[in-house]
């Protein structure tokens, strides 16, 4: 392993952090057939070892939740060229107590506040993670404008697999 090779430790912390930054994810189900993904706001705790999210009661989310529990989630911060993929299992609940916890101002873009009947709690218990992480600014760019000026293949970042979080 070279010198410079991130440890699964600082990849880790880099997870949980960069996660919290980018907040959107992709958040992808299977429904039995297939998989289903859609744009969500994460709200991690590392503390808690859990991802939480707010979503709405009429969503189907719910029902392939109870089905098939595990769940992907896909961060991606396209100008650093940093992008992490999460998989875990959820569950849902109507925690009020957690989801007055998490909620923030912007939350009233879907609901009255807190209290709304139609929140439901998603808390994803994260069970392993890989996270790509390029170069950032001018660097990135230079290395993609060489690389397809030359032909040659770009040492474009790291990429480390972690088994747990």
């Amino acid at each position: 392993m070279p010198e410079d090779r991130m440890t699964d430790a600082e990849a880790v912390d880099t997870i949980w952090k960069r996660a919290g930054e980018i907040d959107f994810c992709m958040f992808v189900t299977w429904d039995g057939e297939r998989q289903r993904a859609r744009p969500m706001s994460a709200r991690p705790r590392r503390d808690e070892h859990r991802i939480y999210f707010l979503a709405d009661a009429n969503g189907r989310k719910d029902d392939q939740l109870a089905r098939f529990p595990k769940v992907t989630l896909a961060f991606a911060d396209n100008a650093a060229h940093d992008y992490i993929a999460i998989t875990g299992a959820a569950t849902v609940s109507e925690d009020r107590a957690k989801i007055r916890d998490l909620w923030t101002g912007t939350d009233r873009a879907w609901w009255d506040d807190a209290d709304d009947p139609a929140i439901r709690l998603i808390a994803v218990t994260p069970e392993d993670a890989e996270l790509w992480q390029g170069p950032h600014g001018i660097l990135a760019t230079a290395k993609l404008v060489a690389a397809a000026a030359t032909g040659a293949t770009s040492d474009f970042g790291e990429n480390v697999k972690v088994d747990h979080l």
